[in-house]
């Protein structure tokens, strides 16, 4: 009988999978060794090395099914793998695990059973790091419930999903679509100017104070006139950065929230996922590789 603590032990030091492990052990009559030998010649604990790697490629795919959309961020070493079908479909299963279980985080989300499958999240992403050859990573998800709308821009390089209110006819839908264009191309920081928190106003209120006092011709003006040109300053700060307040780019005589009225929609939440945003990029030095081999 296969202890779980030793299944647990040799999960950690090979980093493959649940059942892999056990059927490891099984195979090997729990000799720990021995079961780590199985998994190599299996092409499964070539995981682990590759799980050092910096995996900053990748996509970021949205699925909607009904009411429910999911956004995931799924990362590889290298744009080519990308391409490759085997992981796209993976990141579209990831999706679709992240609809049907509801995850309360990433961890919870890979060690699900695969609603189509018999495997775990974790076991079929260390069977692709295995198969394809390079590390891979589930980053990130959303999910939404209600009017859904998903938008991936540059193959996925980056994606969008908002949830709207109103009835999402096509014209309600196209306009929607229309501002989560707006957010993969401009990234706004909210939602709408309501929603700043306090903190983020003051702070910017201090920094354009600052300003002003650096320019000499302000020097003698009385404090109701700075207090205007702050509050000037601080509704272009809203403008620039809540998307509801911004100049609608496909036609800037309107606010986003003016359009988005105009087609009977409010959106209440959105997500944007930039593909390896914040991640540490693999930077490729033939030279120093070479040199490193010599010695």
């Amino acid at each position: 009988m296969i202890s779980a603590s030793t299944v647990k032990e040799l999960r950690e030091r090979t980093g493959c999978g649940m059942m892999d492990c056990k059927k490891a052990l099984t195979e090997t009559n729990g000799d720990m060794d021995k079961a780590i030998e199985f998994l190599r010649e299996k092409g499964l604990a070539a995981a682990v090395k590759k799980a050092g790697r910096i995996a900053s490629e990748g996509l970021v795919d949205i699925l909607v099914d009904g009411n429910v959309g999911a956004m995931v961020e799924v990362n590889s070493e290298t744009d080519f793998v990308a391409k490759n079908a085997e992981f796209q479909q993976f990141v579209k299963d990831v999706a679709k695990q992240v609809i049907a279980t509801n995850p309360a985080d990433v961890e919870a989300l890979l060690d699900s059973k695969f609603v189509d499958g018999d495997n775990t999240i974790r076991e079929m992403l260390t069977e692709k790091i295995a198969t394809i050859g390079e590390n891979m990573n589930v980053r990130r998800f959303e999910r939404f419930e209600g009017n859904v709308v998903g938008y991936v821009h540059g193959g996925g390089r980056i994606g969008v999903m908002v949830l709207a209110e109103g009835a999402l006819d096509d014209a309600g839908h196209e306009a929607a679509r229309d501002a989560a264009m707006q957010i993969a191309a401009i990234n706004p920081l909210y939602l709408d100017k309501d929603v700043v928190p306090a903190e983020d106003i003051e702070k910017e209120k201090a920094i354009i104070i600052a300003q002003i006092k650096e320019d000499p011709k302000n020097a003698n003006k009385p404090d109701n006139i700075i207090e205007k040109m702050v509050g000037g300053k601080i509704n272009k700060f809203f403008e620039q950065n809540c998307l509801n307040q911004q100049a609608f780019v496909k036609d800037d005589s309107m606010s986003v929230s003016k359009y988005l009225e105009s087609k009977g929609v409010k959106l209440t939440k959105y997500a944007r996922f930039e593909k390896g945003e914040g991640l540490e990029k693999k930077v490729d030095d033939f030279a120093a590789e070479v040199a490193s081999m010599t010695k």
